[in-house]
């Protein structure tokens, strides 16, 4: 059987129907780039050897449009995300899945590089993506590619953070500039030009947990604000704990361009998706040395501490803003900018 054309050659039908075109496909691409020893069996799961025997377990899956953008694309970006979500839960992600939905008539040339950039971003981050699923559908009853995912993390015994244990007088963190990923992606869709170029803002994050898990035993939560962003997260914490939270407008780290887009585009920072930061509260003892991890690494050079958990039988989330006054920071109505991850 002749070889894949990646230059010129399509995704057809043929590639999801089970026979040899999805098998050339798999063997040729998906194996091919992935190179794990657990996925060469092609079976329809891994058999894994876990350390331990506590696991935290997350899916995901990506729809974003553009499916290149400034500082990504849908392949890197699918890790990212579920290698952030597993490591935000204090666990060390190690395996991923990747299902990937293809239309008839997206460019191979196209497909191969998102695979090449999705088996790359694994790499960096250190997990191996061991399983996959390969379905096409019709041309026209897609959008060239959607991927699912799913990552599995190691939990050490004893280790619990969660949205539930927030407590009054534990401070708030964030690891660095809010909005970074949303505006990019609105920017690229748009076809919008700016003085400054704004890049998305994906990462793994799991170098930097694990400093943070090292750095501070009073550790409660890790959460990394995506869609409804940091606003989002606040309120789903605030409402977890039963608490308030009360946050400095003039804390919060946000790029001069990505305000400026915001300003231009009537976008709120705090609302805006992100896919390589993260927001933390801990006890208010082992918030200096935190900052202090979080700063040292990378990822977290900008990271600041933006407020702190308080009594209110409300849950309300409270911003100081810039100018002296209070507003409530309340859930996002409706959703600004969709297809962001």
């Amino acid at each position: 059987m002749a070889g894949i054309d990646w230059q010129h050659g399509v995704v057809e039908l043929a590639h999801g129907a089970g026979g040899r075109s999805m098998a050339q496909l798999i063997e040729e691409l998906f194996i091919a780039e992935f190179a794990d020893p657990e996925a060469r069996g092609l079976e329809d799961q891994a058999s894994l050897t876990l350390p331990g025997t506590a696991i935290a377990m997350s899916t995901d899956s990506f729809v974003i449009s553009p499916l290149f953008f400034p500082g990504g694309d849908i392949g890197s970006l699918a890790v990212h995300g579920t290698v952030n979500d597993v490591a935000v839960s204090g666990a060390t992600p190690l395996y991923l899945s990747a299902g990937f939905i293809l239309e008839a008539g997206f460019k191979l040339a196209e497909l191969k590089r998102i695979v090449q950039s999705m088996a790359a971003a694994a790499r960096a981050a250190g997990v191996r993506i061991v399983t996959g699923d390969t379905k096409v559908v019709e041309r026209g009853k897609g959008d060239g590619v959607f991927i699912n995912t799913a990552g599995i993390g190691a939990l050490p015994a004893g280790r619990r953070l969660s949205a539930t244990l927030a407590r009054p007088g534990d401070r708030v963190l964030i690891s660095g500039s809010m909005g970074d990923h949303g505006v990019a992606i609105m920017a690229a869709r748009a076809g919008l030009s700016f003085d400054t170029r704004i890049e998305s803002d994906s990462a793994a994050l799991n170098g930097l947990t694990a400093v943070m898990l090292a750095a501070a035993p009073g550790l409660r939560l890790m959460r990394d604000p995506t869609r409804g962003g940091l606003a989002a997260a606040l309120n789903e914490i605030a409402q977890a704990s039963g608490v308030g939270l009360r946050i400095r407008e003039a804390a919060i780290p946000v790029q001069e361009e990505v305000r400026g887009a915001c300003e231009l585009l009537g976008l709120d920072p705090l609302y805006v998706a992100n896919e390589g930061k993260l927001m933390a509260v801990v006890a208010a003892e082992d918030a200096p040395a935190l900052l202090a991890a979080m700063r040292a690494h990378p990822l977290g050079r900008e990271a600041a501490i933006i407020g702190e958990v308080v009594a209110d039988p409300r849950h309300f989330v409270e911003m100081e803003t810039v100018f002296g006054g209070r507003r409530i920071v309340d859930w996002m109505a409706g959703e600004p900018l969709p297809r962001i991850c």
